[in-house]
């Protein structure tokens, strides 16, 4: 072959790899901007809908829980159709999911809402299921960590507009309104200012469908490859080490008890951080924006792994410091009150930003065949986000999924402490030695 020809073949490979990013880094922008509206959609929620504290973290709930009831699925539907068509159908899943908005919306049905909301949530798994093991295997495991953290960034950003789009619209001048609608005696007006509200919601969410749509036939028309998963470019546990099913791999299985935890600790730093300064007296018009404080404090954390990562740290040691760090802002947010405490929980997402880069590619390298599989698993661990934000509303709140966790020796400062020390501590001991267990059998 002549050198002339070995640099074309280099330059398409090159031109190939970088269109391949560049396409899934538009999917964890949607992935972004659709999953941080959550944040919004609970004080907007609690509002036109009339719910406590509890009841509109069931937005999480939903949402983050069809993670779990379709991320084995979505399994099985990748094997069926291959990335990038599987892609595609969550793309569409997605757009569904959005659209069942605007009857929600008119009848200002809160069942409708969390049903759009776990449709959405079904689309979002067989793309996660899909998107984070192609990022992981396109290129080398050991830089897997850096190319997350780049996906992360473009998630990042996305997460750090939509909170600020969606206020803008959906609660404008909300501490004015939420006074009037308190003070509105009469039935009949009251549920006009309800309806009202509640409409706001329409016109954002017909976009996002049109826009999820277009970025499915993208997707579809694309010449993104697929990656072999299953061989040895997956790692070197495809068939020879003897194990014959994805529960013989206990690092693999930890690292899902990780994420769950992981994804319950991003979501109280990001959804819940609205609702805790409001429960320290803070009004609606400046907590609506926290969640996009707690985005750039990601943002920084995904900027400083592009940089450090491998290069001068080891993914399992990125995830030992944030472990570290999460631990250390969460007992400042339970030490500290008002901007001080709203800081501290702010801050958790520089914690948070690495975690998801370093805890997936360690769980699912050398499981070879059983990457797509075990991909599935960790998405499942998605749940946590689901979960942990209901055990942390049941500490405080006995009419909660979780009251029978209720204490009323418990405030929401020390549930939130409750919640989420536990669960930092559970990643360091994954970051320090729950991701070597097994893996050495495998090698």
């Amino acid at each position: 072959m002549s050198s002339q020809t070995a640099a074309a073949l280099t330059g398409k490979k090159t031109a190939s790899y970088a269109q391949s990013i560049t396409i899934i880094g538009v999917l964890f922008f949607v992935f972004g901007f659709v999953t941080w509206l959550n944040g919004t959609l609970i004080p907007f929620l609690q509002i036109s809908c009339e719910l406590n504290v509890s009841q509109a973290l069931l937005v999480t709930f939903a949402f983050y829980m069809a993670y779990f009831f379709l991320a084995i699925p979505s399994s099985f539907i990748l094997n069926r159709t291959g990335f990038k068509n599987g892609m595609a159908l969550g793309l569409v899943v997605m757009a569904v999911g959005s659209l069942i908005f605007v009857p929600a919306a008119n009848a200002r049905s809160f069942g409708m809402f969390l049903t759009g909301l776990f449709v959405q949530g079904a689309g979002l798994s067989l793309l996660q299921t899909a998107s984070n093991p192609y990022i992981s295997v396109i290129g080398p495991i050991e830089s897997a960590a850096k190319r997350i953290s780049i996906m992360g960034i473009c998630n990042k950003v996305a997460g750090a507009i939509s909170p600020l789009v969606l206020s803008t619209i959906v609660l404008k001048n909300a501490e004015a309104l939420e006074k009037q609608i308190a003070a509105t005696t009469d039935a009949a007006a009251r549920a006009v200012l309800l309806d009202s509200l509640a409409s706001r919601v329409v016109g954002p969410y017909i976009v996002i469908a049109i826009v999820l749509v277009l970025l499915a036939f993208m997707i579809k028309r694309s010449t993104l490859p697929e990656v072999d998963t299953d061989g040895d470019s997956a790692g070197a546990a495809g068939g020879g080490n003897g194990r014959t099913s994805v529960f013989q791999y206990p690092y693999l299985l930890l690292g899902v008890l990780c994420l769950f935890v992981y994804v319950g600790v991003e979501v109280m730093a990001g959804d819940v951080i609205g609702t805790y300064g409001k429960q320290m007296g803070m009004s609606l018009d400046k907590t609506k924006y926290f969640t996009t404080f707690t985005l750039l404090a990601m943002l920084v954390g995904y900027v400083i792994g592009i940089l450090t990562i491998p290069k001068i740290i080891s993914q399992d040691k990125s995830l030992r410091i944030s472990a570290i760090l999460g631990i250390i802002f969460t007992t400042g947010a339970f030490l500290t009150d008002g901007n001080l405490a709203v800081t501290f929980i702010a801050l958790l997402g520089l914690a948070n930003a690495l975690m998801w880069p370093a805890i997936f590619p360690l769980a699912i390298e050398k499981l070879g065949r059983f990457t797509k599989i075990g991909s599935a698993l960790l998405v499942m661990g998605i749940a946590g986000g689901a979960v942990v934000p209901q055990i942390y509303s049941g500490l405080f709140d006995k009419e909660g999924l979780f009251g029978f966790l209720y204490s009323d020796s418990i405030n929401f400062r020390e549930a939130f402490l409750y919640c989420m020390l536990p669960c930092y501590a559970y990643i360091l001991y994954y970051a320090m030695a729950g991701h070597k267990v097994g893996k050495a059998k495998g090698a």
